[in-house]
């Protein structure tokens, strides 16, 4: 039980930084054409690593109430350009929209994994 409860936060975990990294990305779409505009995104795969390692903290007694931390909003970075502009707007409309049209389908495809990982425990439980 408890696999398939951490499973069901990871997921969940996935999502909610999936979702802020599609607000970033808009965001960064919405200014590029605003004067000294610093394009921002998080790293994903840090962010989801640090959820990962950080479990339910270790209790040495059954008093002791056991505590999980929730997945960060993700910290939020700036993106370095590859062309510069020049003024002084970091934004490529050209990778944000490529890279906005690939998170919103990990973020669609994480959607429809959590969906089916319900969907069959839903199953299981009615005896299916």
């Amino acid at each position: 039980m408890q696999g398939i409860k951490q499973n069901l936060k990871m997921l969940g975990a996935a999502l909610s930084l999936r979702s802020k990294r599609n607000e970033i990305l808009a965001s960064n779409i919405a200014n590029s054409a605003t004067p000294h505009y610093k394009a921002r995104d998080i790293n994903f795969e840090a962010e989801i690593k640090k959820y990962q390692t950080s479990g339910p903290i270790k209790v040495t007694d059954d008093q002791h109430i056991p505590v999980m931390r929730p997945a960060s909003p993700g910290q939020v970075q700036f993106r370095k350009n590859i062309n510069p502009s020049l003024d002084g707007n970091t934004v490529e409309l050209a990778v944000e929209q490529l890279q906005f049209a690939e998170n919103s389908m990990k973020y669609q495809s994480t959607l429809s994994f959590l969906s089916g990982k319900i969907n069959t425990l839903m199953s299981a439980i009615k005896g299916e």
